[in-house]
């Protein structure tokens, strides 16, 4: 990498058509959990002007209110409830439940690849364009519902772009924060409340300089928004969801999935894995990668990449990996308590930004660090 690059990431509010169709395929997930911790859960939401459609393959001993969810969410984002709803579900297929729960150890619901990624730039351990986006869409949203800055309505976004000098973070160098408003708002007096009251304190910690760009609302008036200005679909902000970009993304969804489904379960524990040892001291930065084969338990490939900032060799710490942590979706979901209806609440400003989600536990930093005592001795005796 070079010396001085900038590197940009961003994010948007509850009330972002997409982010809301997550939300929503999340709260569906909860509601099946809530009455049985062993549902299966495949849910996608669309949604247009209008129109609000939930689908997917719903396996439970009680079938949730999906309607009720949907109505009772969008109201919760900030928009009126006045949507035709459709849903469309069925029972997940018989092969793969086949696969998954017909086996004496639990399969992976499918095949993925996916990746966890930590340095340790931020107190989140997330590159910081990461959380500094969060922050700004997070202070939208609480200006929005407090009152704080007038004439704010639910759909917003933020990006940022921070320049590095010798690696290390200098500067912000831009910044776009897109924000709904009503149609009679006073646009002056809308750009310096959103200066005062959410891009100063977002960044409190790398105030905007004299050089910064400040783009508020670049495209001028911002007043349709939600699902009358764009349709929205769930999985369709894997960035904002993970690492801006600024790390690598197996491509798979987290929202509307129960955690058989390794897209969500084995992205969390990979984050768990790469956050445990940059925490633990072991890395700067760190990169897990997981694969598995639908209806195989064990993963079919482990992978640690400590970028250079280690000092011991990457093998040495994925011998370590493997003996710490159960990788199997049964061990995910027992590790993480991943059979309960908690995913919803960390759907909005990144999956990985709070640190009260299971994901985000640094409870392994000794046991890792030990193991990797014990590894590298094994690779020295080997």
């Amino acid at each position: 990498m070079k010396d001085n690059y900038i590197q940009t990431a961003e994010s948007v509010t509850p009330g972002h058509p997409d982010k809301l169709c997550d939300t929503i395929a999340d709260k569906v997930v909860d509601a099946c959990l809530a009455h049985d911790p062993e549902a299966r859960v495949a849910c996608e939401v669309m949604a247009t002007a209008g129109k609000i459609i939930a689908a997917g393959e719903i396996s439970a001993w009680a079938m949730p209110d999906i309607p009720a969810i949907i109505s009772e969410t969008v109201r919760e984002a900030g928009y009126q409830s006045g949507y035709e709803i459709e849903v469309i579900t069925h029972n997940q297929s018989p092969d793969i439940a086949g696969a998954v729960d017909g086996k004496r150890v639990l399969g992976a619901g499918d095949q993925g690849i996916v990746y966890g990624y930590a340095c340790n730039e931020t107190d989140e351990l997330l590159p910081l364009p990461v959380v500094l986006a969060h922050k700004l869409t997070q202070h939208l949203t609480d200006a929005r519902e407090t009152g704080l800055v007038h004439d704010l309505l639910p759909d917003g976004k933020a990006q940022v772009s921070v320049e590095y000098r010798n690696g290390l973070p200098l500067r912000v160098s831009a910044l776009v924060l897109s924000a709904q408003h009503r149609a009679d708002a006073d646009l002056d007096r809308l750009r310096f409340e959103l200066k005062e009251y959410v891009i100063r304190p977002a960044l409190y910690d790398l105030p905007a300089d004299e050089d910064t760009e400040i783009f508020i609302n670049p495209s001028g008036r911002f007043v349709q928004g939600g699902f009358e200005a764009d349709t929205g679909l769930t999985g369709r902000k894997l960035m904002v969801d993970t690492y801006g970009g600024l790390a690598p993304h197996g491509g798979g969804a987290l929202s509307g999935k129960d955690a058989t489904k390794v897209d969500r379960s084995g992205a969390y524990m990979a984050r768990y894995i790469a956050k445990n040892i940059v925490a633990a001291g072991l890395a700067e930065r760190c990169t897990v990668s997981l694969a598995y084969a639908i209806g195989k338990a064990k993963p079919v490939m482990v992978d640690v990449n400590t970028h250079h900032s280690c000092e011991y060799r990457d093998e040495v710490i994925e011998r370590a990996v493997r003996e710490a942590f159960d990788l199997t979706p049964d061990g995910m979901i027992r590790t993480l308590g991943l059979d309960r209806p908690i995913f919803a609440q960390y759907c909005n400003y990144g999956h990985f930004t709070r640190q009260d989600a299971p994901w985000e536990k640094l409870n392994h930093v000794p046991m890792l660090a030990a193991a990797c005592v014990f590894a590298d001795k094994d690779a020295c005796n080997g």
